[in-house]
């Protein structure tokens, strides 16, 4: 593979190695690219910068957004060989594949359990290490997944959108 720059070549050659040269300065996390990782400090800052134009829903990524934007338009370019059931994302369709093997490639090295993803593995790790690496910036509470601090970030607003009808 060929390059016209030098600088994108020492870009493409992290690629090759585990080399994780920009760290976030708020949690530790290492990324291989500098956009990465300005992507991943919007988790910290809360930012959404990209806004659908369907449902004014904001995200944290162009691609997030592109994704998301596929809810609106029906599109669901994967397809699974073994069922037919379409996806959005080619990650979530490797991700289905496993329902038909039931396979769970991500062990856990401190008790053995698999995952189906690297991602739930490094979820279920923090129950090892005690890791909480997403906090509350009103009080502090710290959670060991984003979508348990969302949820807990309710509980401090006065807004309460589920009403018991009976």
């Amino acid at each position: 593979m060929g390059f016209t720059h030098s600088s994108t070549l020492k870009t493409h050659q992290v690629t090759h190695t585990n080399e994780r040269p920009f760290k976030c300065s708020d949690c530790e996390s290492g990324f291989k690219r500098s956009g990465d990782l300005v992507s991943h400090q919007r988790i910290h800052t809360e930012e959404r910068p990209f806004s659908c134009s369907h449902c004014s829903k904001r995200f944290r990524t162009s691609f997030d957004l592109q994704i998301h934007q596929r809810v609106h338009t029906g599109e669901r370019p994967f397809t699974c060989s073994v069922c037919g059931k379409g996806f959005t994302q080619s990650s979530t369709l490797r991700r289905h594949n496993l329902t038909h093997t039931n396979e769970r490639p991500f062990k856990c090295s401190d008790c053995g359990s698999g995952f189906k993803s690297s991602g739930e593995l490094v979820s279920h790790q923090r129950v090892h290490t005690g890791e909480r690496p997403f906090t509350c910036s009103v009080c502090g509470k710290g959670f060991t997944q984003l979508s348990s601090l969302q949820k807990h970030k309710a509980t401090h607003s006065k807004e309460r959108p589920f009403k018991c009808s009976a």
